[in-house]
């Protein structure tokens, strides 16, 4: 039995890591959205506007995600140690996870006001609320393109784009229930659309979530078939059969594979490791890779004991 473990490669298919300049992206679009919340949740509390409220709380949400996924950015750029062999690369996992927690308690919150509200809508002053969310809009659009040069070949700068951009079309609904305020006098329109809101941020979050959590469980990424990912390793000369192969994300961004080959004609030698590695780096997006590679077929699996997948 020879065991290979072969280098990392980055192919030109596979995921690439943010570049370093998006960390100033991250500090402009915290700073700008840190100064948006406040303007916005002071001028909720003086108007009375849950709607306001509830577009500080999901801004501010925002401000948190920004702030943890940036130190989840930079905790996942630490080097290997004796404890931490892949790093702490892992770290953005944790940070998807702990973004979509506090997105679920913002949302539990906002509800609460909102049904609360219905029984006895206060007085809205349309004007300010409308002058307030457009004030948003350009923030969370500035924001937003911020990242936008990033957002096709990072998953997590297009994460944040998206959310952004997001935010900015929250915010023009607060603008529409502003008028709607204005013109109509009726008060129930602002609970209504801090309900809305509450949509947009529970159906954004959950996604969020459940993706994370299957990621932490070590779930193939979702962008990653393993059904051609085996069909790529079977369909090599000399493999006779592939089992035990794993597929896992090490961060947001990276994915790890390990698989056995059985191959009875002997080693194939480094430049079939090399090949395999390239190969799977610049088809699937799979950087980091161990081969086994299995002389005899009687060897049995490791943890599948029938099928021996």
């Amino acid at each position: 039995m020879s065991d290979s473990h072969g280098h990392h490669h980055h192919g030109p298919g596979g995921h690439s890591h943010a570049p370093a300049d998006f960390g100033r992206a991250f500090a402009i679009g915290t700073a700008l959205n840190i100064g948006f919340v406040a303007i916005e949740g002071a001028a909720g509390l003086i108007t009375g506007s849950v709607a306001l409220l509830a577009d500080a709380g999901h801004n501010l949400s925002d401000v948190l995600g920004l702030l943890i996924a940036w130190g989840g950015s930079e905790l996942a750029k630490r080097p290997p140690s004796e404890r931490f062999t892949y790093g702490l690369r892992g770290s953005s996992i944790l940070a998807a996870i702990a973004n979509g927690l506090v997105l679920m308690v913002a949302v539990g919150m906002i509800t609460l006001e909102a049904i609360q509200r219905f029984a006895d809508p206060p007085p809205i002053p349309g004007v300010t609320v409308m002058v307030v969310a457009g004030i948003g809009i350009l923030v969370n659009g500035a924001t937003a393109m911020l990242f936008a040069r990033g957002r096709k070949g990072d998953v997590n700068i297009r994460g944040a784009y998206l959310h952004m951009a997001a935010d900015a079309a929250v915010s023009a609904g607060v603008v529409i229930a502003g008028a709607l305020i204005l013109f109509t006098g009726a008060r129930w329109i602002d609970p209504l659309v801090s309900l809305v809101i509450v949509a947009v941020i529970l159906w954004s979050t959950w996604g969020l979530l459940r993706e994370s959590v299957a990621m932490a469980l070590s779930a193939v990424p979702r962008e990653i078939d393993p059904a051609k990912v085996r069909a790529l390793l079977e369909g090599q000369q000399g493999v006779a059969r592939v089992h035990d192969l794993h597929i896992w994300p090490m961060s947001t961004t990276e994915a790890a594979l390990t698989a056995h080959l059985v191959m009875p004609g002997g080693h194939p030698g480094d430049e079939f490791l090399v090949r395999m590695q390239q190969a799977l780096a610049h088809d699937h997006g799979i950087e980091h890779v161990t081969l086994q590679i299995e002389i005899s077929e009687d060897i049995p699996c490791l943890l599948h004991d029938e099928n021996c997948v």
